[in-house]
């Protein structure tokens, strides 16, 4: 099944997810591939709806990689698989104000934490695109960043002035090519290979940090990327610019964040207290 998502040009991150899907579905029979029948792959996907509620994109990448696995690597046509759709959701995104971010992010002490944080924040970036960030990327002949998005699609990030002081100094402390923002080198040995920072330590960087601001909100370093968009907007940035710099291939995914800027709050706010005024 690697080797079949591999040829199909699948990323790293994909193939993990889909193979950690298909092993779960097994772990639940306890069988292997060639016993499982299309009434018990039916039945597994009722379990994830009805008893664990799987969020919809759970339950997508479990569809997506046992889909796989099923039709490309041992190629049945099981017409259970082509009748399974995940629930729909539509959920808004955690946008935090600029007041917020600015308690989160001074709150964050450790340097490389802090400068890649700031990074996501101030250029609109997605976890792994900050934290992979590498020197080749920074062009600031042009003062933008090669991003090198999901799905292999590259896209160029304006860079703000402060952002690239940062960067450069964080730099200077390390030098560690390729990665801007490396783990720590503290303990390694001389010619030891250097790793970029993780997800999992970038996540708790951020966590920390919004329980000591006081921030009850469910945010997470993706609310930092949904506020960029946002507080752009209500600066009046053209949601055309914003969604060539989120790398949207759609409009109508950026245009979301219309819907939660201050002015549309503001709108609808005056008309509400005309009608509670005398209540």
């Amino acid at each position: 099944m690697t080797e079949d998502m591999q040829l199909a040009g699948y990323s790293a991150r994909t193939q993990e997810a889909y193979v950690g899907a298909v092993r779960q579905l097994f772990a639940h029979f306890n069988c292997n591939p060639s016993q499982l029948t299309e009434e018990q792959l039916r039945q597994y996907f009722l379990y994830l709806a009805n008893e664990r509620k799987v969020s919809r994109p759970t339950a997508t990448i479990a569809l997506c990689g046992i889909k796989f696995f099923y039709e490309r690597t041992l190629q049945r046509d099981w017409t259970a698989l082509g009748l399974i759709r995940p629930r729909p959701e539509k959920k808004l995104p955690v946008v935090l104000s600029r007041e917020e971010v600015h308690r989160i992010l001074e709150q964050v002490h450790t340097p490389v934490y802090s400068v890649c944080l700031k990074t996501i924040y101030s250029c609109g970036l997605r976890l792994l695109e900050g934290a992979q960030l590498q020197v080749p990327d920074i062009n600031s002949g042009r003062m933008v960043l090669h991003i090198h998005g999901k799905g292999g699609k590259d896209r160029y990030a304006p860079l703000p002035d402060r952002t690239l002081e940062l960067l450069r100094e964080l730099w200077k402390t390390h030098r560690s090519k390729p990665w801007v923002l490396p783990a720590t080198t503290r303990g390694l040995k001389p010619g030891a290979p250097i790793h970029p920072l993780t997800d999992s330590s970038l996540q708790k960087a951020f966590k920390r940090p919004l329980e000591r601001a006081g921030i009850s909100k469910r945010a997470h370093i993706h609310s930092l990327r949904h506020s960029y968009a946002t507080h752009l907007l209500e600066m009046g940035v053209n949601l055309r610019i914003i969604q060539e710099s989120l790398g949207h291939r759609s409009a109508r995914t950026t245009q979301i964040y219309t819907h939660l800027t201050k002015e549309a709050r503001d709108a609808v706010i005056h008309p509400l207290n005309e009608l509670m005024k005398d209540l």
